[in-house]
């Protein structure tokens, strides 16, 4: 192999100028001793600089994997309807009638961290993309975002950045965010959660992959000029934890342009109508030197890149800059050569700046050349299947033993009214309207339910497409697999609450610093926790991520695994359940079995008592998928009146949500108070009229499920009667704590 010859670039100044003790060059680009003997090995030779920045992005954790992936294969991943699974951009699953859904989740944890408006606003630009690239429109977005307590200036700080992101990006490019969920908690103080999913529609016979097709065909890069905003941005500052010097990486944040972004939306859907792309590829992390390799490896075939030809917004990029930027709203077209003119007119009539920079040819290698000179040849393969992948030693914490064993006891149960007021004005449980009320969720006209239910609808011809995203670092923290086991069952009781069955599953698994046995641990069990529920669901997982390194200064955050599940529901019911339409009169039932005492994991024990301890009640896969049936069924027949999954705040939160959105008060009767406040898993709320209640009753005994009448709708207050004592919460005053939780801190000045 021919020696290249070292540009004249940043990178080659610190690798050539750096004083003697200083780190070694791939040392400051995050590659370990053992990588770069790899390299050299792969090679033959010295790399570049710029080929040393292209391995730095494609070796990181965030491109490679290199942690996860050896682990990722327990998880169920095919079905009859999935067109599309995992490696692609995005999941593809058949809708029937010719229809297809795409959908993907992605975070952008540690850009949000360095700035929260861009990072947020760039990670919703960026999983758009995601599901653009496989052919189909991109109709709705949810979010997941985690902040250290609310009551934190710094934690406002970010919760409002971010938040202000996701709306600006999302309302402008014309995408409605029409669910999410909103939670604080210590362990996320210096690392904030920002986890982004996204859904598009497609016709069955468009899906487009991510290769470079044949010899011959032409490069088109598309969309916003390269800058060097976003240099290292998603991979490096994903790939590490933070430290006192985190601020620094400010520059490394991506810049989005959410008009840039619509006009390409439109562009791309146009060439796929028309025929005009074999495959393309967005410049999320890694750049056009990912796009290039990624497309190039899956297709078996060598890519020719000409750096000087790509349209720049900034004067002097050197070749590792032009390679490894992150700049936003851009994609990297394949064309046969007879229609790149047709490209280029597309282009030009949605006013998106065009520039063909390469070309496909045989072999296995991508070539890029600046100024006339090679400035990077590499095999293809060795970016993308050749990267490490590290079989990281795990092992039980010995701590878990201790913290199983360090459950809540209470000489006395609480007053149950003001325990109920504690939790409705705790920020994680409380409403997040004012979250959602930043967001335009009535887009495109077709949102049925938008946020603030326990799933989001959507409705597409006579169906209704049906979406949860949960999350619950406490629980997984307290036992990773049981929690991540109940994360998958708890969104397909909220499908089911719309009546919708459940398609796929995408995960975002949020870690600590995977070299700590500890935290490899936490995901390993994780891995096998989902990929169990999964399988007893019959639900594949079409896609993913993976976030390691969510520590600061070497304290990881708990483990947080964000689940999203689609669902459909065909046809539409006549009636959909909806909160707000409980009446007075109207009987309260409880589907599902009846709770254990315990507690443990529960925001009851966080918010009452500041506690953590003792172990989650387990899932139960018999039980799980008769309460799902019967629920789904009884949606059908239209039934219920009102549905309500059991979960964060326990069944009296449950109730209490029920009564604040539809404006009455309620009677309830309990046996254990503990029931009230435990979030052990299929259990749902259901409302019915009298005249119903005994179509609900027969149709739960023809099932085989539990149910148990709980009390009736009507008053002004929320009225909790037991064995040995009667207590009242005004309606006003539940009403006031639970929608104006975060509103009233959010009022405190923000500080930076």
């Amino acid at each position: 192999m021919r020696e290249l010859p070292p540009e004249e670039d940043a990178l080659s100044i610190v690798a050539q100028e750096a004083p003697p003790e200083a780190e070694p060059a791939h040392r400051l680009l995050g590659l370990t001793d053992e990588e770069y003997r790899s390299i050299l090995d792969l090679l033959g030779r010295e790399p570049t600089p710029a080929e040393l920045a292209v391995y730095s992005v494609m070796w990181s954790e965030h491109c490679s994997y290199k942690s996860s992936r050896v682990h990722l294969g327990r998880l169920p991943t095919e079905a009859p309807w999935v067109v599309m699974g995992p490696g692609e951009n995005a999941g593809v699953v058949d809708l029937g009638n010719g229809w297809c859904a795409a959908l993907r989740i992605e975070s952008h944890n540690h850009p949000s961290f360095v700035e929260p408006f861009q990072g947020a606003a760039t990670g919703v630009g960026g999983i758009i993309r995601d599901i653009l690239t496989v052919g189909a429109r991109p109709v709705a977005l949810w979010d997941q975002i985690r902040f250290g307590p609310i009551d934190h200036d710094r934690s406002r700080y970010l919760f409002g950045g971010v938040v202000s992101g996701i709306a600006w990006y999302g309302n402008a490019v014309g995408v409605p965010t029409v669910g999410g969920e909103t939670a604080f908690a210590e362990t996320y103080s210096a690392n904030p959660l920002v986890n982004v999913m996204c859904l598009g529609l497609l016709p069955r016979d468009r899906v487009v992959r991510a290769t470079a097709g044949n010899p011959g065909n032409v490069a088109v890069l598309l969309g916003a000029p390269t800058g060097r905003d976003g240099i290292g941005g998603a991979s490096i500052l994903a790939s590490a934890g933070f430290d006192a010097t985190s601020e620094s990486k400010r520059p490394s944040v991506q810049v989005g342009d959410p008009f840039q972004g619509k006009k390409l939306i439109e562009a791309c859907l146009e060439l796929y109508e028309r025929g005009l792309v074999v495959g393309i590829q967005d410049l999320g992390a890694g750049g056009i030197s990912c796009a290039a390799s990624e497309t190039a490896a899956r297709a078996g075939v060598g890519v020719e890149l000409d750096l000087d030809r790509i349209h720049v917004r900034e004067e002097g990029m050197d070749p590792a800059e032009l390679l490894i930027s992150e700049s936003q709203e851009r994609m990297l077209a394949f064309v046969v050569p007879e229609r790149v003119e047709e490209v280029l007119e597309v282009a030009r009539r949605w006013e998106v700046d065009a520039s063909v920079v390469g070309r496909v040819v045989a072999g296995d290698r991508v070539v890029a050349r600046h100024h006339g000179r090679v400035v990077l040849d590499l095999p293809a393969a060795s970016l993308t299947d050749g990267a490490p992948a590290y079989r990281r030693p795990y092992g039980e914490p010995q701590w878990m033993e201790d913290l199983w064993s360090n459950t809540l006891s209470m000489v006395r149960p609480p007053r149950l009214g003001d325990a109920l007021l504690r939790l409705l004005d705790d920020p994680s449980v409380a409403s997040a309207r004012w979250v959602y009320e930043q967001y335009d969720h009535m887009l495109f006209l077709d949102t049925v339910v938008g946020p603030g239910a326990d799933a989001s609808l959507t409705r597409v011809d006579r169906a209704g497409l049906v979406v949860s995203t949960d999350g619950n670092g406490r629980v997984c923290y307290l036992d990773p697999r049981r929690g991540a086991a109940r994360l998958v069952w708890e969104a397909a009781a909220n499908l089911a609450t719309l009546g919708a069955r459940p398609l796929a599953v995408v995960d975002n698994l949020n870690f600590g610093n995977p070299e700590d046995p500890d935290v490899m641990w936490q995901f390993v069990e994780t891995v096998q926790g989902l990929a169990e529920a999964c399988t007893q669901l019959g639900v594949p997982v079409v896609g993913g991520n993976v976030s390691f390194y969510n520590e600061t200064e070497g304290k990881s955050i708990h483990p947080t695994p964000v689940v999203g599940m689609l669902g459909i529901v065909d046809p539409l019911p006549e009636q959909i359940p909806r909160w707000e339409n409980v009446e007075e009169g109207d009987e309260l039932w409880i589907v599902g079995s009846d709770p254990t005492p315990n507690l443990a994991g529960s925001a009851f024990e966080q918010v009452v008592f500041g506690h953590v301890g003792g172990r989650p009640a387990s899932t139960n896969p018999t039980r799980g998928n008769s309460v799902l049936g019967l629920v789904r069924r009884l949606v059908a027949e239209g039934i219920p009146v009102a549905l309500h999954d059991v979960s964060d705040g326990g069944l009296l939160v449950a109730v209490a949500e029920l009564c604040i959105a539809a404006r009455i008060g309620v009677g309830l009767s309990y046996s254990d108070w503990r029931a009230l406040f435990s979030e052990d898993p299929h259990r749902i709320v259901a409302v019915v009229s009298p005249a119903d209640s005994h179509r609900l009753v027969d149709a739960a005994r023809r099932q085989g499920v539990e149910i148990s009448r709980l009390g009736t709708f009507g008053g002004d207050s929320i009225l909790l009667e037991g064995p040995d004592r009667r207590e009242a919460v005004p309606l006003e005053e539940a009403s006031a704590a639970h929608l104006g939780a975060i509103p009233r801190r959010m009022a405190t000045s923000h500080a930076t």
